[in-house]
């Protein structure tokens, strides 16, 4: 019997992507498998029901989630979707295991074998199924958009009959994928761009995108691609060299993150004061607590000394029809590991499974996250 692939309509504020698109119900389908869509789960992101052309339109979302034996969600599922679905079945999503101990237990209780994508290994096979730097790089382009709109300056530079009008100096603190994506958005505008990280390994990344590398005297190289934490002296000495450089920059951009960690606290109210009026800063890592010890998640906060601190969340469903496509690519290419002829068939032996893997058969799998459930 061919497996059931289902699609709920997103329930939380302001997400417009949906997990599963048209395009992906078409290739799961050429897998074998049933496809199950919520009617009005792609409305969000400009998918109206009919562009579904190979999957089943259903009702409403409880009917979905009883019938399911796969669940995609961009969001994870809420106490009440978890407890309407079937006991044995699988779940495919964003999960946050650190920031919901009772909702890791609500799927272990009900027995369900949830992935949470972002405990995927950064390994260059799972670079396809990476739907942290799927979003990131909608987060950052979206972050650089929205700096220009707010800064009372242009970005490029422009020869008028009245001067020329110098470009905008704009920093992106961070040179991930996020960061990378803001370095080059900044850069097709025609700022002067600098890109900052602890990580000296990023200098020839930001390099090759036309971005000058600032070099704060500090290294942080760490594993998995992340950078590690610095020590006391590190730090300080990092705050005072990036203080005084900030004192000439007119826009800045944070992306730095650790996941399943708090955001790296990098700027202080100390080098905001020190910035000139008309300044900007968008915080990418508000929603995880901030680069910006200032900004606020959601909200936009003006400074007395006129430095405006932007704290936008959710960036990624701001883009929700590219945000989708490459999110539902993502979910595809992981399970497709275990789809054949219309069957799942988990191999535990390969460890995008095993270690993607937060609960199954009633137990969580990811041992931190155990620890932080059963506080042993």
């Amino acid at each position: 019997m061919a497996v059931n692939v289902a699609v709920v309509r997103e329930t939380s504020s302001n997400e417009r992507r949906v997990a599963l698109t048209p395009e992906v119900a078409k290739k799961l389908k050429g897998k074998g498998a049933t496809v199950l869509v919520q009617s009005g789960a792609g409305q969000p992101a400009s998918f109206p029901d009919a562009a579904y052309k190979d999957a089943e339109t259903v009702a409403d979302a409880a009917t979905t989630l009883a019938r399911a034996d796969v669940l995609f969600k961009v969001q994870p599922p809420t106490l009440e979707e978890i407890a309407q679905l079937r006991e044995g079945s699988v779940v495919v999503s964003l999960l946050q295991p650190h920031l919901a101990p009772e909702r890791t237990r609500a799927l272990r209780d009900r027995k369900i074998t949830a992935f949470a994508m972002e405990l995927l290994p950064r390994t260059t096979r799972a670079q396809a199924m990476d739907v942290l730097s799927s979003q990131a790089g909608v987060a950052g382009y979206k972050a650089v958009l929205i700096a220009a709109e707010a800064s009372p300056k242009f970005f490029p530079m422009l020869t008028t009959a009245a001067g020329t009008i110098r470009p905008s100096k704009v920093l992106i603190v961070g040179a991930g994928v996020a960061g990378l994506q803001a370095i080059a958005t900044a850069r097709r505008l025609g700022a002067q761009v600098e890109g900052f990280d602890v990580r000296p390994e990023t200098k020839e990344q930001i390099e090759s995108l036309g971005a000058k590398f600032l070099d704060l005297g500090v290294s942080a190289a760490g594993s998995g691609g992340y950078a590690r934490e610095l020590t006391a002296e590190e730090r300080e000495q990092q705050q005072k060299a990036l203080a005084e450089h900030l004192k000439g920059i007119d826009v800045i951009v944070t992306t730095a993150a650790v996941p399943g960690r708090k955001a790296p606290r990098i700027i202080s109210a100390a080098m905001v004061e020190g910035m000139k009026p008309g300044a900007v800063i968008v915080d990418i890592a508000a929603e995880t607590g901030g680069n910006v010890e200032l900004s606020e998640a959601g909200k936009t906060v003006v400074t007395a000394n006129g430095v405006t601190i932007i704290g936008p969340v959710n960036l990624a469903a701001s883009a929700p029809i590219h945000a989708s496509e490459m999110y539902s690519r993502n979910l595809y290419n992981f399970i497709e590991l275990s789809l054949k002829d219309g069957a799942l068939n988990l191999d535990w032996d390969d460890e995008l499974i095993a270690k993607t893997c937060l609960t199954h058969a009633g137990e969580i799998r990811h041992e931190a996250t155990r620890q932080l459930v059963d506080g042993a």
